[in-house]
């Protein structure tokens, strides 16, 4: 039996070494959790710099269009470089994520910036494809160390409202990520690569917030309230290869979710300019509806698990998104755009409860299922962006969203998930 601290201040035993897989979880008196800091302003410095983060990360796919001019590249160049960020993020998470499982670093969330910050400057002056590549390696990289600890720390965060902590945590990234495209249309494409460089100013904001959450942290470890008290128990047990089985479902879903996704955030302004006629700034703002309702769909997808269930969330979001799907490939512009934002909503609003899902499903691996699961949305945003870069070079870009709308139908298997918690009562 392997006792672990879990990082909403609940003690958690877990054996992971043979079947059945056992949980057993003490909850911490509400007292505790009163005692743990301002919970309220964590979160919202990890929103925050999540915002930074991401907006940081979406400025590279913004400004495909003007690199694919400036370069003369083919999708399949472009597609590569997504790849090289998202493959650097989703080999790396995973790794990152086990490591402070055993050993936490409250400081590497900040260092993590500051690599992101190098990748920015490195973006804004690459004179070749190859520093491209680079520059896209770099921010992957911050990314990857942000990630799986950013997600640890707000699960401590919490107060036992796993849904909710992880959607205004993740709201702040989606945020950043619809953000992205709307500077790019206003600053970047008018004002050339070099403009790029500009946003190094919101990587050392997010430094110094991220500076100040790793204090927090690192004073919790230090006064052991991470580590739980004695409470009431509840005990659940599941079978070695049912929790397999179960992981590998999840990230099927994951896989479904995030290779559609990628259609949109690196091809959907290229698909809108090449069948529509739109321009560069147009598509952009375009994008920015959609990313927009990614972000939405975030805040409310934690709470609506925490209420209802995650099991709920996950199959709401597969089978309320397939007929919008399959409906934009034929839509006229109005219809193109106003169909991405239940698209948006409704694919993003799974998220929180895929991850709190898994969480509770392997207590005591909060870092590794951030980085395991983080890991691999970047790793099939990128292999999706790389794949269907190719599809378009070899048919058309419009093929490609005709291709891409059966994917969410692949979240079907949802079917054999468990059901792990009953809902919460309001």
């Amino acid at each position: 039996m392997d006792a672990r601290a879990g990082e909403s201040g609940v003690a958690v035993e877990a054996s992971v070494t043979g079947p059945p897989v056992e949980v057993v979880t003490r909850a911490v008196p509400p007292a505790a959790v009163a005692k743990a800091g301002p919970t309220a302003l964590v979160l919202g410095g990890l929103s925050l710099s999540h915002l930074l983060n991401d907006m940081i990360q979406s400025l590279l796919p913004a400004i495909y269009p003007l690199l694919k001019q400036a370069y003369s590249l083919d999708f399949g160049q472009i597609g590569f470089l997504t790849l090289a960020f998202q493959l650097t993020a989703s080999l790396l998470q995973p790794v990152v994520g086990l490591f402070t499982d055993k050993r936490p670093m409250p400081f590497s969330l900040a260092a993590g910036m500051l690599l992101s910050l190098c990748g920015l400057l490195l973006l804004s002056h690459a004179g070749s494809y190859g520093l491209l590549v680079m520059a896209a390696c770099l921010v992957g990289l911050g990314s990857a160390i942000f990630h799986p600890e950013a997600s640890r720390v707000a699960r401590l965060a919490s107060g036992g409202r796993y849904g909710l902590a992880q959607s205004v945590f993740q709201v702040g990234g989606n945020a950043g990520s619809a953000l992205g495209p709307l500077l790019a249309a206003f600053i970047v494409v008018p004002l050339g690569q070099p403009s790029v460089a500009l946003f190094a100013v919101a990587a050392l904001a997010g430094f110094v917030v991220l500076s100040l959450v790793g204090r927090w942290y690192r004073d919790r470890l230090r006064s052991g309230a991470a580590r739980g008290k004695k409470g009431g128990t509840g005990t659940r047990a599941l079978p070695r290869a049912k929790v397999v089985g179960t992981i590998a479902v999840l990230l099927v879903l994951i896989f479904s979710k995030y290779f559609y996704m990628a259609s949109l955030s690196s091809y959907f302004t290229f698909y809108l300019i090449h069948r529509f006629g739109v321009s560069v700034q147009q598509s952009q703002l375009y994008l920015f509806v959609f990313l927009g309702a990614v972000a939405a769909g975030t805040v409310v997808g934690g709470p609506i698990g925490d209420r209802f269930g995650r099991k709920v969330v996950i199959w709401g979001s597969i089978l309320g998104v397939l007929p919008f799907t399959l409906a934009l490939p034929h839509a006229n512009l109005f219809w193109t755009v106003a169909l991405t934002v239940p698209i948006g909503l409704i694919l993003a609003s799974a998220m929180p409860a895929i991850l709190v899902y898994a969480q509770e499903l392997l207590p005591g691996r909060v870092g590794l299922v951030g980085g395991l699961f983080f890991g691999f949305a970047f790793g099939m945003g990128g292999l999706g962006a790389a794949i269907l870069g190719e599809v378009a070079d070899h048919t058309s870009i419009e093929f490609v969203y005709q291709v891409c709308a059966f994917l969410p139908a692949v979240g079907l298997l949802a079917a054999f998930l468990p059901r792990l918690e009953a809902p919460k009562a309001a």
